[in-house]
């Protein structure tokens, strides 16, 4: 069978995508704007060995099967398979048939691919994983995530507001759950390079303190903290949310940090939290959530091992009852799923219009990870195959008494 005739096969037959393989093969329409080009046998051993979205991906990644056209269109048009993988049988399928490829080239996963050493989520081994993501170039994040340099789903105020602003509304909105004042002390939890912390500070004079396991965020968040002036009300330190200081906070943000904990470590992680909290404090949690309750725990192991290793995501339902078995009344909850896709819109333009830099600064192999990621996590959250949630708890006093007013946050 030619190499287009295989790989056409597992994307559909149907698909506005072309396939041309390294032999001449062709299949699929020829007008079609986006292309997949299997430029070397050794994609094909990859996908002996690894029969989904991880063989596909170590193609892409090694540069032995190119991706032409907009990406996130060429993902769109094969969404079935980009969301979904390949069924198993079908995956025994296409192994067996590509063997002879696997024994001919034996070829290894590209050297970014990573698994983290050490007991699962020990402290030891967060650090790595998240040192794995993070750590990579704060030049780079520079280039993606741009000014703002805040790498979770922002808030469009309207379909034509720029990424800064809506970064800007995002922080606001958080402020807002929170109600937050001056001279109020806030804990914001894996606070990347501190933008919920400085503008916490900067535009509501709150005393903030962030804290994150990425030593280059830290020091980055640092540095720009004391460039603005900040330094009399803003703090970012590098260290594990487990070792924060045991004082009590008027208000917690948690901006992206339940993805990287695992479904045991939950209940702890809110317990903690609510104990760093007054009577009457409230928790924002911002995170990717899961659009249903999974019969089975399974990552995606493109992304478990080149984005976000150990990494897991939670339905919101679970998320909720956790909260609420673990000290917070629940006083709100929202979905910002299509603010997401609109976020990742813009980091891949962001990606695209610096790439040339960018395969300078990390490398091609990395680039190319960014770029598959955040367009296959658009079509995700345009698809509801995965969500972003706002969960606003409080901790009520002795009597159950609460201090929020009778209507809005």
């Amino acid at each position: 069978m030619q190499v287009a005739e295989i790989i056409g096969g597992i994307l559909g037959t149907d698909v506005p995508v072309r396939v041309i393989g390294y032999d001449g093969s062709k299949v699929g329409p020829d007008t079609a704007e986006t292309a997949v080009r299997i430029a070397s046998p050794r994609a094909l051993a990859r996908l002996a060995t690894a029969p989904g979205s991880l063989g596909l991906a170590r193609a892409y990644v090694a540069g032995e099967l190119e991706l032409e056209g907009d990406l996130h269109a060429l993902l769109e048009g094969v969404a079935d398979v980009a969301l979904n993988g390949i069924p198993r049988a079908e995956q025994l399928r296409l192994a067996r048939k590509l063997l002879p490829y696997a024994v001919r080239y034996r070829v290894r996963p590209p050297a970014i691919e990573y698994r983290p050493p050490g007991r699962l989520h020990s402290k030891k081994r967060d650090s790595a994983a998240i040192a794995h993501h993070y750590d990579v170039s704060n030049t780079f994040y520079e280039w993606v995530l741009g000014p703002s340099m805040a790498y979770t789903c922002a808030v469009y105020p309207t379909h034509g507001a720029t990424l800064e602003q809506a970064q800007a509304a995002k922080f606001e909105l958080v402020v807002q759950k929170l109600a937050l004042k001056p001279g109020m002390r806030l804990l914001d939890v894996g606070c990347g390079w501190g933008s919920m912390v400085m503008h916490a500070a900067a535009e509501h004079g709150v005393r903030a303190l962030g804290v994150t396991l990425s030593r280059n965020q830290a020091e980055w968040a640092q540095n720009e903290i004391e460039r603005r002036g900040l330094g009399d009300l803003a703090e970012v330190r590098h260290l594990d949310y487990r070792d924060t200081p045991a004082e009590q906070f008027d208000a917690v943000s948690s901006i992206g940090l339940t993805e990287h904990l695992g479904r045991a470590a939950l209940p702890s992680y809110f317990r903690f939290l609510a104990s760093r909290l007054r009577p009457g404090g409230r928790l924002l949690n911002h995170c990717i959530t899961q659009n249903h309750t999974p019969r089975i725990k399974r990552t995606d192991p493109f992304i478990d091992r080149y984005v976000f290793p150990d990494g897991q995501l939670h339905a919101i339902g679970h998320l909720v009852s956790v909260m609420n078995d673990n000290g917070f009344e629940i006083r709100h909850e929202e979905n910002l799923r299509e603010h997401y896709a609109m976020t990742l819109r813009d980091w891949g333009r962001n990606l695209e219009q610096h790439w040339d830099e960018a395969v300078a600064e990390v490398g091609t192999g990395r680039a190319r990870v960014w770029r598959l990621y955040m367009a296959a996590s658009r079509l995700g959250f345009e698809r509801d195959s995965i969500q972003l949630h706002q969960v606003l708890g409080e901790v009520v006093g002795e009597r159950g008494e609460s201090g929020f007013p009778l209507r809005g946050w």
